[in-house]
């Protein structure tokens, strides 16, 4: 079964979450230090992610690219918004809780190496190592943010189970017209561009800055396409000694 990796993560998350409930008890001092760690950890994540790229030109405009496309449908304040609704359904007391934990639970999760990889790995070869392994890791990961950011952290699972869902599907198809060599060219340059939006989130969770990284999302699509274009014109200039 092709999903099962992708189910097993979203189950993993929804009951890390509600354990994270009962977590209520620790003392702030203890909360605050437990996700400064997280932090740190998360950001030091997306640093060895970032450097993994082996173009990182390909990041740069990536980022950029995906950064002006982002701001201009602003995705940071609809993904908000789906927290705030959330927030008003479950009526929650303290404002911006929901929205927070929701938002900042489903970067997480998301973006990343792991979820790519993992899910390609399910659709191509039915492998759900990867996938087992993320789920062990932001199932824990979900117990900490709820403890601190409440139940908005639960609903991470949907956007999670949906876009590794969406890639593991695709991934069943996709070797009938994507070149293995280009696969890994863009597994790698995504893995770089996705590495600098997780340290972003690790520095936003730490409280030193306020980056819109939602609105950096659309640089992913934008690392396809462009690894695309230099796969296929190096393949060009091969064949074309001249150009």
């Amino acid at each position: 079964m092709s999903l099962l990796g992708t189910l097993v993560n979203g189950l993993a998350i929804i009951v890390g979450s509600f354990l994270g409930l009962f977590w209520t008890s620790i003392p702030e001092k203890t909360k605050t230090t437990v996700m400064q760690a997280m932090g740190l950890a998360v950001a030091v994540l997306g640093i060895g992610m970032g450097l993994k790229s082996e173009q990182f030109l390909i990041v740069i405009a990536s980022l950029a690219l995906g950064g002006a496309v982002g701001e201009k449908i602003d995705l940071e304040d609809k993904l908000g918004r789906v927290g705030k609704w959330l927030e008003g359904r479950l009526g929650a007391k303290e404002q911006g809780t929901v929205a927070q934990g929701f938002v900042t639970a489903t970067l997480v999760f998301v973006v990343g190496a792991m979820s790519i990889v993992g899910a390609l790995d399910s659709g191509l070869r039915q492998d759900h190592a990867v996938l087992y392994t993320k789920a062990l890791i932001d199932g824990f990961c979900a117990m900490l943010f709820t403890s601190a950011l409440g139940i908005g952290v639960m609903f991470s699972a949907i956007p999670v189970m949906l876009y590794q869902g969406i890639i593991t599907l695709f991934a069943t198809q996709i070797d009938r017209f994507v070149p293995e060599k280009l696969m890994d060219a863009m597994i790698v340059e995504i893995t770089g561009t996705g590495g600098i939006m997780i340290l972003a989130i690790g520095l936003n969770v730490l409280g030193l800055t306020k980056i819109r990284v939602a609105n950096l999302l659309p640089g992913l699509l934008f690392t396809v396409a462009i690894a695309a274009i230099v796969y296929y014109w190096s393949e060009i200039t091969a064949a074309v000694p001249f150009i």
